[in-house]
């Protein structure tokens, strides 16, 4: 089934196996716990996790998939955002009035695909601003 998943939006094992290498190093880089980055990866088993963490990416769910998209496009827009590259990492870790005063990193790790949702959308409309 998630062979298929994948099959469905020609993303290939390669690709999937590179962007979850991605984004354990930017979720280090921003400073985020193991629990905060399982959260975000959509809770997966502890095994699980740490094999990805490990480099070993086997068969990876449909949902945790759009998960890695959502947090290279954050990634990406706070590149494209900040010219200095410590303000664009610590950008996550830095209280925001736009979710309730809480950090973004918190947001994304609130464990449900949305979450993500929300700090993208939130980070592309001002990018689009600079478009």
């Amino acid at each position: 089934m998630v062979a298929v998943a994948r099959q469905q939006t020609g993303i290939t094992d390669d690709t999937v196996t590179r962007g979850m290498t991605g984004v354990f190093t930017i979720l280090k880089t921003w400073g985020a716990s193991n629990e905060q980055v399982r959260r975000i990866l959509g809770s997966p088993p502890e095994r699980t996790f740490y094999a990805w963490k490990a480099g070993k990416v086997g068969a990876v769910p449909h949902d945790t998939v759009r998960r890695l998209g959502y947090v290279l496009g954050i990634y990406k827009s706070l590149q494209i955002l900040y010219s200095n590259p410590q303000q664009a990492d610590t950008w996550p870790t830095r209280a925001n009035r736009a979710f309730g005063g809480q950090p973004p990193l918190e947001r994304m790790a609130g464990g449900d695909v949305t979450d993500l949702a929300a700090v993208h959308q939130y980070l592309d409309a001002y990018r689009g601003a600079w478009s």
